[in-house]
């Protein structure tokens, strides 16, 4: 019930869905699984809830995990009174936790601890009482063969004061607070390091200042990436004095005797030990909240990428272009299979651009080419403006593809094991084919943080980071929907229920067994037992299979009741689907049942209607402005073409056809105010955008949306 109660607090969402969605992930239901065929369950809850919810089951056992460790570690050394357990297992927050658990953390040897084995404990305790007039002579008495003076006596016993006043809750809430509301974080660039080049990109944190508190997730991750490369050292501050004058108020009595040796102890107790800890402690905490707002941008971009409209099953060649190594030529069919590859050289230094001409036309003869695929790195525009020059009998389609990430792909373990015949140049050149022909198809084969997406990805904590991705992947696929006779181990990897082993498996059954021909045959896959069937089986699509409803997202759990709406009909089950009139004449509250209710058959009627449907747009051709090949080239006023290839929260990226990207700050993207830049533009499309500035030496490009 703690578990429940605090996802509804934190989520807001109904207590009933997250009872269910609890449950359903207990018995090893996936997210998309849950998001789509189990709505009646949840509320109608959709990826992105079921998702919170699994974060926030995740952090509340973590929590509970961490309690634990505690009340152990706190039993071993005899110290867990039921005052204490009871504290520790009400709190509410980690934070709580870790204070309450402070003054009994094992630590290193400490100044207080030292203190302690020569026995000044006791004069601390007076000290604190602040009920004595003469503190040097009560010193006197705890003298020994460690310590030789009244001095030494006095500072051991305010260290041990200090350490009390580190630990007191109620002093560290306090500053706490003063840091979460007032502290600045500032940076100074390190004087050896300020004519590097690579510090150059950090020149404008060289001498920097602002609230923490109100600085944007991208410009605290660029201040911490500039300090871990050593170019600028950090600080993060509050008032001294009001800090102090605060503990004062809380230690100090009035007309205490002591005091003046108590405002020493304090001021150590600030410096060497509540400072760092809660200036680090604030710093981590704004850190890990421009991480979730970083991952958040990387997994809204990632899930733009992967929907990316695909150009379908039609037949490309693909180029990698180069220059002195020349261009990888290869050809694909309709399903992506490679088919053949070739080099040209129509660059310099070898200029064999007739030669090239021909060898491209021959091949788009040859091979029925409908489209050319072209990769967006060196030598791009040269061999685009080449392909433009040459006469084809029919009209064939040129696209710049992105090639983020495609390197990664070509040296993988995966593009050995697909081509074990042939270098990383062709495989790269393959890889660039088939995301033109299907991105998600191509690109889930690459790590997320190679595909060139979001800001600041290797800042951000990698285990959180991979797992926000790991289930925008996910989602992506099932909504998608994969064709189990072409896909890839990569792809089918991903679909709801499967994984690796399984994905394994299933390509080996395929290979020994020819092509499935039903749903149903998937079951005989070795190890697919009724939960991963029952997890993946709505997602996995059979084309010309045996049943129409296998092509489909009904899941076949629910083919019986397709069954029964064609009665209903009078007609068979293959002239219901597809036919939207038929369809229409169909009361859906006559379907309802205990378990199946409107959300679910309201998705079959839409799945019958346009069966196996593919949700993203179709790819279309763009062309850059030809007479812009380097940055050169650029001019202020100039009005461009250009592709949103990045966003950002501070803005977002455009390609301008040459290698450096221009930026649209969040301010150029509307003449009105823009909260998020998703509101104003999506990954892909097609703008056209104003030069504002341009920066060579730093290579910086400034647009403005048009």
């Amino acid at each position: 019930m703690q578990l429940i109660n605090h996802i509804t607090q934190i989520s807001n969402l109904p207590k009933r869905g997250v009872e269910n969605t609890i449950k359903l992930l207990d018995e090893d239901c996936t997210i998309p699984f849950i998001s789509r065929y189990r709505k009646e369950m949840t509320g109608n809850l959709d990826e992105v809830e079921i998702s919170l919810i699994v974060k926030l089951k995740k952090e509340f056992e973590a929590f509970q995990k961490r309690k634990e460790i505690i009340l152990k570690a706190l039993e071993e050394q005899d110290v867990l009174t039921a005052e204490l357990k009871d504290r520790i297992l009400s709190s509410k927050k980690l934070q709580e936790v870790e204070d309450i658990y402070l003054p009994y953390k094992k630590k290193r040897t400490t100044k207080a601890e030292k203190a302690r084995k020569n026995g000044l404990e006791p004069l601390a305790k007076i000290i604190m009482a602040q009920n004595t007039d003469d503190i040097e002579y009560i010193a006197s008495k705890y003298l020994n063969d460690a310590i030789v003076n009244e001095y030494e006596a006095i500072e051991g016993a305010g260290f041990i004061i200090a350490e009390w006043i580190n630990e007191n809750i109620g002093v560290r809430n306090r500053i706490r607070r003063i840091y979460e509301r007032q502290a600045l974080i500032s940076s100074k660039v390190i004087k050896t390091k300020i004519d590097e080049e690579k510090a150059q990109k950090f020149k404008d944190y060289f001498d920097w200042s602002e609230a923490l508190n109100r600085c944007p997730s991208h410009r605290l991750l660029a201040l911490l990436r500039a300090e871990n490369e050593g170019f600028v050292r950090l600080k993060v501050e509050i008032d001294k004095d009001y800090a102090l004058e605060t503990i004062t108020q809380r230690i100090i009595k009035q007309n205490s005797t002591t005091a003046s040796y108590l405002e020493g102890f304090i001021k150590d107790a600030y410096k060497r030990l509540l400072a760092p800890a809660l200036s680090n402690e604030v710093l981590q905490i704004a850190k890990e909240k421009a991480d979730a707002t970083a991952i958040d941008v990387f997994a809204k971009n990632l899930k733009q990428l992967l929907l990316g409209a695909p150009l379908g099953e039609k037949n490309v060649l693909a180029i990698d272009p180069g220059f002195r190594s020349g261009c990888k030529v290869v050809c694909l069919d309709a399903q992506g299979n490679f088919k053949y590859n070739e080099t040209i050289y129509p660059h310099a230094p070898q200029n064999e651009s007739g030669m090239a001409i021909k060898k491209i036309r021959s091949l788009v003869n040859a091979y029925k080419i409908d489209a050319i695929a072209i990769g967006d790195g060196t030598a791009s525009r040269e061999t685009e403006q080449l392909i433009k020059r040459i006469r084809f009998d029919t009209d064939i389609m040129v696209f710049v593809v992105s090639e983020a990430g495609a390197s990664i792909y070509s040296a993988s373990k995966i593009a050995r094991e697909e081509f074990p015949n042939y270098d990383v140049t062709v495989r790269g050149a393959i890889s660039i084919g088939r995301r033109l022909q299907d991105p998600l198809a191509e690109l889930v084969k690459t790590d997320p943080k190679s595909i060139g997406v979001g800001q600041y990805q290797h800042d951000v904590d990698q285990t959180k980071l991979k797992d926000e991705l790991d289930v925008v992947v996910s989602n992506c696929v099932n909504l998608v929907g994969v064709n189990i006779n072409t896909a890839s181990k990569s792809l089918l990897n991903a679909v709801s229920g499967i994984g690796e082993k399984l994905a394994e498996s299933m390509i080996n059954y395929r290979d020994e067994n020819g092509s499935y021909h039903s749903r149903n045959d998937i079951k005989k896959v070795p190890r697919l037992g009724a939960k991963a069937f029952e997890q993946s089986a709505g997602f996995l699509r059979i084309k010309n299979g045996t049943n129409p409803l296998d092509n489909s997202a009904v899941h076949p759990e629910s083919y019986a009741i397709v069954k029964r709406m064609a009665k209903r009909l009078k007609i068979s089950e293959n002239e219901l689907i597809s036919n939207k009139e038929l369809l229409s004449k169909l009361q859906l509250a006559d379907f309802v049942t205990d378990k199946v209710g409107l959300p679910t058959l309201q998705d079959i009627k839409k799945e019958l209607e346009k069966p196996g449907l593919d949700p993203r747009k179709r790819a279309k051709v763009f062309e850059y402005n030809s007479n812009i090949r380097t940055i050169h080239n650029l001019e202020i006023g100039m009005i461009l073409p250009g592709i949103v290839n990045n966003i950002t929260n501070f803005g977002c990226f455009v390609s301008i056809g040459i290698k450096e990207s221009g930026l649209i700050h969040i301010s150029n993207l509307s003449d009105t105010f823009v909260k998020d830049p998703n509101e104003i533009v999506s990954l892909h499309q097609h703008v056209q955008v104003k030069v504002l500035e341009i920066d060579v030496t730093r290579k910086r490009i400034q647009l403005k949306l048009i």
